[in-house]
């Protein structure tokens, strides 16, 4: 997909339609866009029960049938629809659940979601993806920082990699098929932060943190605050093309054991590599298939492209490292209180709307991450 520049904002962004809100990233987006009084109306589509409180958030159980998803965007007249749907580690998902049916939500699900956007009279005219870093892959003859405009070298390797290749092929094939629309791909670094949970995230808060005998790679990183608000950016503005979101800064994994406060331990060969993810598995960890080759060799993106077009980092990838360390300090102490929040969609609402809930003056219920993230888009210098 060519780099364009970013165009005005063609009448803005009013009614938007977020795919995966159930999932972390579709809920924290859906919540964090609530807060923007330009946006006139917000609908959720799942099949699952969000997991996180959405006031404005209009939600339709529904999965990727691209004919319901075509009804709902013409009778509400969606302007603005954002994929968050594609699950980019094949063992955890960003909530820590256990992602089932990968491909057919990554592929086939795009597929669908693409073709409800399609027809020519279709009111979409920005389509937002939430796309990965896989997409490049890893390898030994990788230049030292991928640029957007870079092609692979090589085919993907692994399930999740030929999945992104994939359902980004098909959001080009849109793009082609609507030149009207404007249509912006986020390709993600890995995610740190103080709430999202991944693979990685497991293998950092091991008290010594595997490493492949003889390889220290570089790896670059990016917060989960930085995630939503990224996709908030391309949301409220007119930012077409593929960017990559990864912080300023490259660490090499030993640097991010120091800082984490951990020890390396070099025992996965660097040869029968599956048979040592094997082992590992028996001892309580799994090691999916797409981080190996990023063990190996790590991974290094140009980020210049997307801070041309006014977004602004609020952590760098050393900082995102810091907020998961403060978060693997406190976890020991968090996980011995009784009866942590779980948001329930029936308490919530008897909270919010019953007349028999006795409040202060002044109180409110609000959301349960309202202290997580400040939830207004970045502010252009």
């Amino acid at each position: 997909m060519a780099e364009i520049e970013q165009s005005p904002d063609r009448g803005g962004t009013r009614r938007v339609l977020v795919t995966g809100v159930s999932n972390y990233w579709g809920g924290r987006l859906a919540g964090a866009l609530e807060s923007n009084p330009s946006i006139e109306a917000i609908i959720g589509v799942d099949p699952n029960e969000p997991t996180r409180e959405l006031n404005r958030t209009e939600y339709v159980k529904v999965g990727d049938q691209h004919g319901l998803i075509e009804k709902i965007v013409r009778a509400a007249r969606i302007d603005t629809v954002i994929d968050t749907r594609l699950k980019v580690d094949s063992i955890r998902g960003p909530g820590g659940n256990a992602p089932v049916s990968v491909h057919e939500n990554n592929v086939i699900g795009t597929l669908n979601i693409l073709a409800a956007c399609s027809t020519a009279d279709s009111p979409v005219r920005k389509l937002v993806f939430k796309s990965s870093a896989h997409w490049y892959g890893c390898e030994q003859d990788d230049p030292a920082f991928f640029t957007e405009s870079m092609s692979r070298k090589h085919r993907p390797k692994t399930p999740i990699e030929r999945d992104v290749v994939e359902a980004e092929a098909a959001v080009d094939e849109f793009r082609r098929q609507r030149p009207d629309a404007v249509v912006s791909v986020l390709r993600f670094a890995n995610v740190l932060g103080g709430q999202v949970d991944t693979s990685h995230v497991r293998l950092f808060a091991l008290p010594m943190v595997p490493m492949i005998a003889g390889f220290d790679p570089r790896y670059q990183f990016v917060d989960e605050v930085d995630v939503v608000h990224a996709l908030e950016h391309v949301t409220i503005r007119d930012v077409p093309g593929v960017y990559n979101v990864a912080a300023d800064g490259v660490l090499t994994l030993s640097e991010t054991i120091s800082l984490l406060g951990k020890r390396p331990l070099p025992i996965i060969p660097p040869w029968g590599t599956g048979l040592a993810a094997a082992a590992m598995r028996r001892v309580g960890f799994s090691l999916p298939t797409e981080m190996v080759n990023q063990l190996r060799f790590g991974r290094g993106m140009d980020n210049r492209l997307f801070k041309a077009n006014g977004f602004h980092y609020r952590y760098t990838s050393r900082e995102a490292v810091v907020h998961l360390r403060e978060r693997l300090r406190l976890d020991p102490v968090s996980s011995g209180v009784k009866n942590p929040y779980r948001y329930e969609p029936a308490v919530e609402e008897f909270l919010r709307h019953s007349p028999n809930v006795i409040r202060e003056p002044g109180e409110s219920v609000g959301r349960e991450d309202a202290a997580m993230f400040d939830p207004a888009p970045p502010v252009d210098d």
